[in-house]
């Protein structure tokens, strides 16, 4: 079977972690993968649409195309598939606009119904999807999923002088942490010796908090990581934000590394507080979980490696191979209905039906993201 995955960037990071992970995969198992980025232009677009009958399936990462260009897609399509991992029928968390947006609600809903196939990165996108019309036969959650053999655990030393937090992220997402500028002052007059290392391309002036600048470099980045001691993570509560899939969450547990992180969208269902780090949402507890982790260097690391083992079980390319070979047609597997209430629901038993009858997976019986 021969799949084309047309993307905004051959580059982009959604990619590498949601298509480009699994190649080796699809093509052990008899398919293979062309990957291009979409054209600019609407002339060059049509000419790349009309090639796109020339392969088995299709793959549209995250792009809601207008109207006329969809149309065409889905008729030169002979399987179409929409994979994405942000809530793109809203605008971002630091839109002015705010997060509702008329044309792109239009856009996502006309994609999500036409698709053979919809995969969405969390249960929160899934039910966007089905809110918008997507037919529930045709939706699967697949994970933003990590090759945990290229993540090594830290190699700081836990006796250390001092604490390490750490971070990684883009230009845009580190505007999160210039908006808790009050939080990192607290933790840095409250807990000694505590550093902030910024795995980055843009690195802001967050003091009293010391900040060491990491230049992000996809070679580089696990490395880098295994020079801290925690992860963290702050996003805004908020519908962008509910879309996000935790990957910097899954590159600290990859690392090893315990992670503290405020309890959106998906980081409670990633981190099991006590376990393999804390979740905090207040600055007091915040505070209280660093201080911890700071203290405690044999729990430090005892989370650390149930944070590890967590990721491989849970989010590991190889856990949701079999997911993600289905989804795109290469092997073919039963699936029950889902109903919106599933979609929604909280609760372990609730996160159960969904990992079975949406996912349709096998491995870990813990729900993902």
């Amino acid at each position: 079977m021969k799949s084309l995955a047309l993307v905004e960037a051959t580059d982009h990071v959604c990619l590498r972690y949601r298509i480009r992970a699994f190649e080796p995969s699809l093509i052990a198992a008899g398919g293979s993968l062309t990957i291009q980025a979409l054209e600019r232009g609407p002339i060059a677009r049509l000419a790349q649409f009309h090639r796109a009958g020339q392969f088995d399936s299709v793959i549209l990462q995250r792009k809601l195309l207008p109207g006329w260009q969809f149309g065409e897609l889905r008729r030169r399509s002979r399987r179409l598939i929409f994979d994405f991992d942000d809530a793109v029928l809203f605008r971002d968390s630091y839109d002015d606009r705010g997060p509702h947006c008329p044309k792109r609600a239009a856009r996502f809903a006309r994609t999500v119904r036409a698709a053979d196939c919809v995969i969405a990165g969390n249960r929160f996108l899934a039910e966007c999807a089905l809110r918008a019309g997507a037919v529930a036969e045709r939706v699967h959650v697949i994970p933003t999923c990590i090759a945990t053999d290229g993540y090594r655990p830290t190699t700081s030393d836990p006796g250390g002088d001092g604490l390490d937090l750490i971070w990684i992220g883009s230009s845009s997402t580190v505007q999160g942490l210039e908006r808790r500028k009050d939080l990192w002052r607290r933790l840095a007059i409250e807990v000694p010796g505590v550093r902030l290392r910024l795995v980055c391309d843009r690195f802001p002036d967050l003091s009293p908090m010391p900040v060491v600048a990491i230049p992000w470099g996809e070679a580089t980045e696990a490395e880098a990581l295994a020079t801290g001691d925690v992860g963290i993570s702050w996003i805004p509560d908020d519908l962008w934000s509910r879309g996000k899939c935790g990957l910097k969450v899954l590159q600290y547990q990859a690392a090893g590394l315990p992670v503290v992180a405020n309890p959106i969208g998906v980081h409670p269902e990633m981190i099991e507080p006590g376990v393999s780090g804390f979740l905090a949402t207040t600055a007091d507890e915040w505070v209280d979980a660093v201080k911890a982790l700071a203290d405690d260097p044999v729990a430090r690391r005892r989370m650390g490696l149930a944070a590890r083992a967590s990721v491989v079980s849970r989010y590991s390319v190889e856990s949701w191979t079999s997911s993600f070979l289905s989804a795109i047609g290469l092997v073919h597997r039963e699936r029950s209905p889902i109903t919106l209430a599933e979609a929604h629901g909280h609760g372990a038993a609730t996160r159960g039906r969904w990992s079975d009858r949406l996912a349709t997976r096998k491995g870990p019986e813990t729900a993902p993201r």
